[in-house]
């Protein structure tokens, strides 16, 4: 891969991850309602599930997903289906008397497991590979999901790190009821670009 290349790779992959979707309002959410160091393995699924789905669409996935037109109309059923639940497991993720929170983080397996149904990673791991590795070898794909392990961890940490820092002014119960109600809106708006398709 040239400098130039590389560098272009780079900037996709900084764009791409630290740009609003779902698992970054997730991680927002998660930041509120958890902590920083609680969605600690949240951030780190997101990391590297992503940079495996990079490196497995890299590898070829890419091309049979193109060749079933039905698993692509699976796939977005489950991922519209997975991302409502999750929608909803956000809106209501506030104690009724706001003095705790209700549920818990994403564990590393589920964050990581996310990436398979989440429409923003699979453009994301798409779009990489068919501009940085059309080629379609172990080295070129292994390079393009280990840019985007270096690159998306910090990119998605910085939104979990804004939500820890809107703790305070959301410790009133009823800020907190909107700003989740509000993070449960957008995941769902996230959808609009699948459901067009």
């Amino acid at each position: 891969m040239t400098y130039d290349l590389f560098i272009g790779l780079l900037g996709f992959a900084f764009v791409t991850s630290v740009t609003p979707g779902p698992n970054n309002m997730m991680l927002l959410a998660s930041g509120v309602n958890f902590g920083l160091r609680r969605s600690l393995p949240h951030m780190l699924g997101i990391s590297l599930g992503h940079s495996l789905m990079v490196f497995l669409v890299g590898l070829g996935l890419a091309g049979v997903i193109h060749s079933a037109p039905q698993a692509l109309i699976v796939l977005k059923l489950a991922s519209v289906s997975y991302m409502l639940w999750l929608a909803w497991k956000i809106a209501h993720s506030a104690a009724p008397k706001g003095a705790q929170v209700g549920g818990k983080p994403f564990s590393f397996l589920q964050a990581a497991a996310f990436q398979w149904v989440n429409p923003k990673a699979w453009a994301m791991a798409l779009g990489a590979t068919s501009a940085y590795a059309p080629e379609g070898t172990v080295q070129a794909a292994a390079l393009v999901a280990l840019v985007f392990a270096c690159v998306n961890f910090p990119s998605v940490s910085v939104w979990a790190a804004m939500g820890e820092g809107l703790r305070g002014w959301l410790a009133v119960p009823a800020r907190l009821r909107a700003f989740n109600w509000t993070m449960a809106a957008l995941l769902v708006a996230s959808l609009l670009p699948v459901l067009r398709l």
